[in-house]
């Protein structure tokens, strides 16, 4: 069991170490992760200010929070927009990492100190990742009255109509046109799910990052457990309260109005994330087997071959959903299920 009575920061903290060093390192800090926003590199973003806290403690992470949205704004404003819509968006954008990714990845500094388990950490993330959009939705209507989500739904809509034009240019039948219609329009009907999958994926993928790092290594060291292979893929295990979100979201066909646009975009997250946590479960068992190179490759060929022909995300998201009742991963334990050498 893992103790969550260890204090924070504490252990890695850099005791007594010039002002001076400190200033340079949260200065670094800042403008990495202001590169991060600004970039592709977005999905990085929790782990640097995950590392930053861990090394120089919450305070320090709060203020490189600051300094890295003071020169996102700085960019942004800089930089000309095509138009007063793309400017207001740009604005909303910044705003929106800041509520939705940063604010929530320091505020789950405690738990990821404590090394609470993989799937916990997420949810929490995610949680805290809808009040920031929900904040950045209110805040940017009564500033700017402009709607961030509004006009997303109005690109996907133009992106959707390009993308059917493109069908029929090819010479598709109707009926195939007929259904790509139908299956852009459900997207852009889960459109809220699909940003909740992104952000998921920011966390997961930062998660991830942090726990190859020399500094989380050395930080489980310091506590003397075993929970430096927390945060591996093999260990992504969601919470058992999340079946619960899985049995509303399968309400979608039985509910109309806002009540079925809530189900849906809830059932489209909550399977994501299930397909994922059956990905972790095929990641387990082929380490479980001491499957080698050669038989972890056999073993993702085949999946990748299984996912093409549809099978395999049924099989992934069933092995996810009923992981809660049956501990797929600890029917038989290894002693070497948290060993390093293996790459997640």
């Amino acid at each position: 069991m893992i103790d969550t009575t260890i204090p924070q920061s504490e252990q890695v903290d850099l005791p007594g170490q010039p002002n001076g060093k400190l200033a340079r390192s949260l200065a670094g800090y800042s403008l990495l992760t202001a590169l991060m926003i600004i970039t592709p590199m977005l999905v990085f973003v929790p782990a640097a200010l995950l590392h930053c806290g861990i090394r120089n403690g919450r305070r320090a992470a709060w203020v490189v929070l600051g300094g890295a949205i003071a020169l996102a704004a700085i960019y942004v404003a800089v930089v000309p927009a095509a138009d007063t819509r793309a400017a207001l968006m740009a604005w909303s954008y910044i705003a929106g990492i800041a509520l939705a990714v940063a604010v929530p990845t320091i505020a789950a500094l405690p738990l990821v100190e404590r090394a609470e388990p993989f799937g916990r950490v997420v949810m929490f993330l995610l949680m805290g990742s809808i009040a920031g959009l929900v904040a950045t939705e209110l805040g940017s209507r009564a500033v700017f009255s402009f709607s961030p989500y509004e006009a997303q739904v109005v690109q996907a809509q133009q992106t959707s109509a390009q993308f059917v034009e493109v069908y029929r240019s090819r010479g598709l039948s109707s009926e195939m046109v007929a259904f790509a219609e139908r299956w852009i329009g459900f997207s852009t009907f889960v459109l809220p799910g699909v940003i909740l999958v992104n952000m998921s994926l920011v966390f997961i993928l930062s998660l991830l990052m942090l726990g190859r790092l020399k500094l989380w290594r050395e930080l489980a060291a310091a506590r003397g457990d075993q929970s430096a292979g927390t945060y591996l893929f093999r260990n992504f295990s969601l919470p058992d309260w999340l079946l619960f979100a899985f049995v509303i979201g399968g309400l979608t066909p039985l509910v109309s109005g806002m009540l079925q646009k809530v189900a849906a975009n809830t059932l489209a997250i909550v399977v994501f994330l299930y397909l994922l946590q059956g990905l972790a479960i095929f990641r387990f068992v082929l380490i479980a087997m001491g499957a080698g190179f050669a038989g972890t490759m056999l073993g993702w060929l085949l999946l990748g071959f299984l996912m093409i022909t549809g099978v395999g995300p049924l099989l992934l998201t069933a092995a996810g959903l009923f992981d809660s009742f049956f501990d797929f991963r600890h029917f038989k334990k290894r002693k070497d299920d948290s060993h390093e050498g293996h790459t997640d």
